[in-house]
């Protein structure tokens, strides 16, 4: 079966009554909102459509709220956003779940310094060195250049005490500016590889989704459509919640697809990708217009 190229999402929006949005490489990757997708919101809203902005950040909802208010993106445009730092937030406030339940107090930050906001107001003490911790709180890197293997030491001194580690995104990489850079699930699939015990939160694990699915309030899920640029968690995600999915194309998928950022894709090149993959999603697209 091949995967379809749409020109926008005016060709699917009517069979669908709600919409859970991406945000980078799909909104924006850094920058200013990409040409198009602020009016897409738009058509969207005016056509009755629910939409949830459901973004991968390790930052609480509040703080990618407020970043889509600066380049133009604001309440008028969609109805909710979920993060996954903000669930990440949430299990460590609530502490319901038994895995939570049974943490410490005292974490070491892989991102200490960049992405510390999501703790506020949590009972946690930030510690310096693993050897005083009780987990680890994966956000991400300290910098943007680092790789994998700057935290090597850090992750195999962590998996011989056996430290939990909560993830916050489990994104692998992410395009900024047209630079890839590594995120949070990068680290943490190291960690696994080493023996560590990971708890992910975001896409494409399921209880996001129940969370989404929540704050739309659609129960039949074959009138929901997922739009990501990410094959691994967007389009992932959305098969396993068994709803439908438009892959953007120009995101961190562009390069292996032979285009520059909102170039149209091959039709055979987008199959071909996704087959690799084992995922189908309903259609691609190069960018999000309507």
């Amino acid at each position: 079966m091949t995967i379809p190229v749409i020109a926008g999402l005016r060709e699917l929006a009517n069979d669908y009554h709600g919409f859970v949005i991406d945000v980078w490489g799909v909104l924006y990757d850094g920058g200013a909102a990409f040409p198009g997708a602020a009016d897409c919101l738009n058509q969207l809203k005016a056509a009755g459509k629910q939409v949830v902005v459901l973004s991968n950040s390790p930052r609480r909802s509040y703080v990618v709220a407020g970043r889509l208010a600066e380049i133009g993106i604001g309440p008028r445009h969609y109805d909710h956003v979920l993060t996954s730092g903000e669930d990440a937030y949430r299990h460590l406030l609530e502490r319901s779940d038994p895995w939570y339940a049974r943490l410490g107090r005292r974490c070491f930050e892989t991102g200490k310094g960049r992405f510390s906001n999501v703790l506020n107001g949590l009972d946690l003490e930030s510690v310096d060195s693993v050897s005083a911790a009780d987990f680890i709180f994966n956000a991400g890197t300290v910098n943007e250049p680092d790789q994998v293997a700057d935290y090597a030491d850090i992750l195999a001194d962590a998996a011989r005490r056996r430290l939990p580690m909560v993830c916050a995104n489990p994104d692998l990489v992410v395009v900024h500016a047209g630079h890839r850079m590594v995120c949070a699930g990068a680290l943490a699939e190291a960690y696994e590889k080493l023996g560590g015990n990971v708890r992910y939160h975001g896409k494409p694990h399921a209880p996001t989704y129940e969370a989404v699915f929540d704050l739309l309030g659609i129960h039949d899920r074959r009138r929901i459509l997922a739009i990501g640029d990410g094959l691994p968690t967007d389009i992932k995600g959305a098969a396993g919640a068994g709803i439908d999915s438009l892959l953007i194309a120009g995101g961190i998928h562009a390069e292996a697809l032979g285009i520059r950022s909102g170039d149209e894709p091959d039709a055979a090149r987008v199959t071909a990708l996704c087959a690799e993959a084992g995922l189908a999603p309903r259609a691609a697209a190069a960018k999000l217009i309507w």
